[in-house]
């Protein structure tokens, strides 16, 4: 078992991958923490690919995330990306609440990096910003890149809604074992 979970921030990659990680152990990779390192600092592209490519070297592994640039790296392994594609309204919610609760909370993500409530209401590197900003561009690319004849030998799942997501938990995915 090889997937790929992507979708906008707020979409609920993490969430999803975890637990299809958990119901099949295998196991779970979330490509900030690979990419992030101690005082947001972030990966050059060599030290980052190296560790993409250690990852998906494996035979079994579930990925959480975009990284567009290492689409060639991690799509010439996998055997399904997922797609949460969920509405604009409940993307951006989940985006707000997760931003000002990680930021209130002081809840550390990868490397004793936080985030802040400033950070996400006062500043251009907000992720919420980042979302309204990229939400209808990740639908276009997501769609151009699953039309591409290079990606064939993958299974592409495009989920729009809760009911989706619990319908592929439940049932699509015991027919991939």
């Amino acid at each position: 078992m090889r997937i790929n979970v992507v979708g906008t921030s707020g979409s609920g990659k993490s969430t999803f991958a975890k637990s299809i990680a958990k119901k099949f152990n295998a196991p779970y990779v979330q490509m900030d923490e690979i990419f992030w390192k101690p005082n947001w600092k972030e990966s050059c592209d060599e030290e980052f690919f190296s560790k993409v490519e250690e990852v998906v070297s494996t035979d079994r592994w579930i990925l959480d995330g975009n990284y567009t640039r290492t689409i060639p790296i991690k799509w010439k392994r996998v055997q399904t990306v997922v797609y949460l594609d969920l509405p604009f309204h409940v993307v951006l919610y989940r985006i707000i609440k997760r931003s000002l609760l990680r930021g209130i909370r002081k809840e550390e993500l990868w490397h004793g990096n936080r985030e802040t409530v400033w950070k996400h209401l006062f500043t251009s590197d907000s992720m919420i910003l980042w979302t309204i900003r990229n939400f209808q561009k990740n639908r276009k690319k997501y769609s151009e890149l699953f039309a591409r004849e290079e990606y064939s030998h993958i299974k592409f799942v495009r989920l729009r809604n809760k009911r989706e997501v619990e319908c592929f938990i439940t049932t699509e995915l015991r027919s991939m074992l």
